[in-house]
């Protein structure tokens, strides 16, 4: 069984995920808008990773006996400046996602909850993985710049993404 702490904080990180989710669909919409549909299929993956983070959670607190309590997502964004921009808030918010598991992680070990650390571990694991992706693209959008001609290449790499 969960404890009611470990429980009221993961309810927590599932609105983190929701939200995370709803902000890189705002995105996709920005994109989609500016005829990217490279970088909106980004985004729309990114936000489906999201919510199948949410829902890993989800499951999980209903294994250890828990309940999930849904919180109102916070409205997004709706307008956002260049591609790089846009990226460099991504690599924020990721790194704000990071200090929050982190945070769990640091729970769970106080509570002793060692099935919370495993899971956390994984989610960890695939913090290093966005962090460093998000990287990857910022670097090559500043490589690139910001012509017409660089905006279309890198738009055909984004939209590969599976």
């Amino acid at each position: 069984m969960i404890s009611k702490t470990m429980q009221d904080a993961i309810n927590n990180q599932i609105n983190e995920e929701l939200y995370s989710s709803y902000l890189y669909l705002a995105m996709a919409a920005h994109f989609d808008a500016e005829n990217l549909s490279g970088f909106a299929h980004w985004m729309k993956v990114q936000a489906e990773e999201e919510r199948a983070h949410a829902m890993k959670f989800y499951g999980y607190l209903y294994d250890r006996g828990g309940s999930v309590a849904f919180k109102a997502i916070a409205q997004p964004p709706a307008k956002f400046k260049s591609p790089i921009d846009v990226f460099k808030q991504v690599l924020d918010h990721e790194m704000k996602i990071t200090k929050s598991i982190t945070k769990l992680y640091e729970l769970a070990v106080k509570e002793k909850d060692y099935p919370s650390q495993i899971l956390l571990q994984w989610f960890i694991n695939e913090q290093v993985e966005e962090e460093k992706n998000d990287t990857e693209i910022i670097n090559q959008l500043s490589m690139l710049g910001e012509s017409p001609v660089s905006l279309m290449m890198m738009d055909r790499r984004l939209a590969e993404r599976k």
